[in-house]
């Protein structure tokens, strides 16, 4: 995304908002971008993104966890982190499960103290790892205990956003990956699409809002960090602007890149073309480039069921080889999040000449 969201802009959108995000330690560096974004406009630096338990972050606060706790790299690790102003308030849990004992005790402080306006939640690379060789079919029920969870005795009025995991490398070194489970490693990649398959569908059904990020980041590779796990703050700053996108977009407020943000209702999206008689399909629309699903008269607060982001091909499919055609937009709707990956980028300053197309494909 050649524009990110301004801080004026993100002050605006989530003024008077309680945003609540729980994932890992890629969820951790989407509220530490987030917590900057509202402060200054400049990105994460290499010490912050590396950095995990600290005190303060940013005129944050560490409440639970951390290094107040055992820093370790176990499934028992615990880190609760708050940035509160007089007008915001966001708070981040580390969690290394989708469901379990300690993510029922969060559920159960959200429904009785503050409701949340805005969830934003993640869980996948850890709980495909860490859980014994069943790990996908434990983690498919803790799914459905989860999102049964959220939608039932947590709030309804809140705005739930599902993001899918990003792209894992072929090989990849980190702190949760304990040699126990290193014959994991070669498919892993492979099993995080699956995983992000089901968990995508399953919260669909569910009625919560999900961002693709795995589809938006397919061909960002240059960005992640040599880990194979993490991202760089480009990337940060990127999720931080399609996360405020597709809020702005659920709330009903117009929310642009390049200029200011207004507090006006955005226009319905034409009516469907179906029979009067024939089930309700939504027209497809664009957000910010991949088409999703979206019910005509969005409510302010309360986003309608079914609706879920949709590439513009089948999702997880391998995407075609990068002939290196330019700065454009990235081939399939990426709308250019991040310039695309060249070959051998720090000899030759442009890119190399796209190869000439077989005969059988001229015509």
């Amino acid at each position: 995304m050649r524009s990110f969201v301004k801080t004026t802009q993100a002050k605006m959108l989530l003024h008077n908002k309680f945003v609540v995000i729980l994932g890992g330690s890629v969820q951790r560096s989407m509220y530490k971008d987030l917590v900057r974004l509202l402060q200054t406009e400049k990105f994460l630096t290499l010490s912050q993104l590396k950095s995990k338990g600290e005190h303060s972050f940013e005129r944050d606060q560490l409440l639970e966890g951390g290094s107040l706790g055992l820093m370790s790299n176990g499934t028992e690790y615990r880190e609760v982190r708050q940035y509160r102003t007089e007008h915001h308030l966001l708070r981040f849990y580390f969690i290394t499960r989708v469901y379990s004992v300690y993510m029922q005790s969060i559920l159960d402080q959200l429904r009785q103290g503050f409701k949340p306006d805005l969830i934003i939640v993640s869980s996948c690379v850890w709980d495909m790892t860490r859980y014994g060789p069943n790990c996908l079919e434990k983690y498919k029920e803790n799914l459905h205990r989860f999102f049964g969870q959220m939608k039932s005795m947590v709030c309804h009025n809140s705005l739930m956003v599902w993001t899918l995991a990003m792209p894992l490398a072929k090989k990849i070194k980190g702190g949760f990956l304990v040699p126990e489970v290193s014959h994991l490693w070669p498919s892993l990649c492979q099993d995080i699409i699956e995983a992000n398959f089901y968990s995508g569908q399953l919260a669909d059904t569910y009625g919560l809002d999900i961002l693709d990020l795995h589809f938006h980041f397919r061909r960002c590779l240059q960005h992640r960090m040599p880990d194979g796990v993490h991202w760089d703050a480009l990337a940060h700053r990127s999720i931080s602007t399609l996360l405020l996108l597709h809020v702005a977009q659920a709330w009903g407020v117009i929310l642009k890149v390049d200029s200011s943000i207004s507090a006006s209702p955005a226009p319905p999206p034409p009516a469907s073309s179906a029979a009067p008689d024939a089930p309700f399909c939504a027209p497809w629309q664009h957000f910010p480039r991949p088409a999703f699903r979206m019910h005509p008269s969005p409510h302010p607060l309360l986003p309608p069921s079914g609706r879920m982001m949709f590439p513009l091909h089948p999702p997880f499919r391998c995407p075609p080889p990068d002939w290196g055609g330019g700065w454009g937009p990235v081939r399939g709707g990426c709308s250019g999040i991040v310039r695309r990956r060249r070959l051998n980028s720090r000899m030759h300053p442009y890119y190399p000449p796209a190869p000439e197309l077989p005969p059988m494909w001229r015509q």
